[in-house]
């Protein structure tokens, strides 16, 4: 068995379902792979397997980390009210969890859309006629999604191949859709890894820069193989990768951008939650309270480092009140020269048979919370405009 296949078999979400469903993409990548020399990935179907695969998930099924729960209980039940009740049991059964696939516009894509329909994938954005895109320099971006909870496996870094999709959390992409890159402008990505909302923006136009930062070295290096694996090497000049604190862009690089995503370090709902070390949970619980600091010092930076009349969109992958609405609230009473904008709501309308969006009373932004059905989120998104 592969690597990636012992990667898949444990996953929470295998299911005699997604036996069969991965039976089928299977039989559709080997076919592909026959007429377009696609790598493949050999995936664990037989019944021998399938039993193997039983025991993977229960060897290594996901621990809750009580004293998380106790917090994340204590503080969604006051700040969330019932809502907090159905995303919990979205959150405490990974194996409701679904998963989108963006495509990779750089890849060979020949019969992957139509081999992703006959699987029961539907576009999680509605089609757009090239007559109604023709005042917008834009490429339609290209994500599918699932009704149920099936995972495709990921295809495995290959040095000189570029991958077809990217899995992730489709929620993931509202910062990206609201940031609305056109092509040719100067983007920064100020907390880039593991690199999925920079492939995204990529999807949806061709920047004149892209500038990918990420602090932490680990999750640099897993940037840099990600920009690797989907952006081909005619355009890399385009990009610019570095390994800095983001609160310092602004200051070194003022007035350079004219978009800049703020996808900031955070209490991730789902990473904290199955915190394998119950010290490590416990250690992040004290932390917790300094994050809302540091989100409001990369906001600002990002600010500083937009020119005027640009914008910039803030984003988390949690649920906390204080790290979302209030920290977009705190740096808007204290920087001068800049005001909040709506979200779209042809945008957040277009997806809203899909999300299920909090309710955010008073809104300053939008959050995404899981739902049965809908598990996409936890995401917060606030897109802020600087003036002068």
């Amino acid at each position: 068995m592969s690597m990636f296949s012992r990667k898949f078999c444990c996953s929470e979400s295998f299911s005699s379902i997604s036996i069969l469903f991965l039976k089928s993409f299977k039989c559709f990548l080997l076919s592909s792979s026959q007429r377009h020399c696609v790598r493949t990935v050999t995936l664990p179907v037989s019944a021998h397997n399938t039993k193997l695969a039983a025991k993977c998930k229960s060897k290594h099924q996901r621990q809750v980390c009580k004293s998380v729960l106790q917090h994340f209980d204590a503080q969604y039940s006051e700040e969330l009210g019932e809502q907090w009740q159905s995303a919990r049991d979205v959150l405490l059964n990974p194996h409701l969890w679904q998963y989108g696939v963006l495509l990779n516009r750089f890849s060979d894509l020949t019969n992957l859309q139509q081999g992703l329909t006959a699987l029961g994938y539907t576009s999680l954005l509605p089609q757009v006629h090239p007559e109604s895109q023709s005042h917008r320099a834009h490429v339609p971006l290209q994500c599918f999604i699932h009704r149920d909870p099936v995972r495709l496996p990921n295809q495995g870094h290959h040095p000189g191949w570029l991958k077809q999709y990217y899995l992730l959390n489709a929620a993931s992409l509202l910062p990206v859709l609201s940031l609305d890159v056109r092509e040719g402008e100067k983007v920064l990505d100020l907390c880039a890894a593991p690199g999925g909302k920079s492939l995204a923006i990529l999807q949806t136009a061709t920047p004149g820069l892209l500038h990918c930062n990420e602090v932490n070295e680990h999750r640099h290096s897993w940037l840099l193989k990600t920009l690797e694996s989907y952006v081909p090497p005619t355009l890399r000049h385009l990009l610019s990768v570095t390994h800095l604190d983001g609160r310092s862009i602004g200051s070194t690089q003022p007035g350079v951008y004219d978009k800049v995503l703020v996808d900031t370090p955070c209490s991730n709902d789902r990473s904290w939650l199955y915190t394998p070390d119950i010290h490590q949970g416990e250690m992040w619980l004290k932390e917790k309270a300094q994050l809302p600091f540091l989100q409001k010092e990369l906001l600002c930076s990002a600010l500083a480092a937009v020119r005027p009349g640009g914008l910039v969109v803030y984003s988390t992958c949690t649920m906390s009140l204080a790290e979302n609405q209030s920290v977009v609230e705190a740096v808007l009473a204290s920087y001068q020269g800049v005001e909040l904008l709506d979200l779209e709501h042809k945008l957040i309308d277009s997806l809203s048979d899909n999300f299920n969006y909090a309710n955010l009373h008073p809104s300053v932004g939008q959050l995404v919370i899981p739902q049965k059905g809908k598990t996409w989120g936890p995401m917060y998104v606030s897109r802020l405009k600087r003036i002068y």
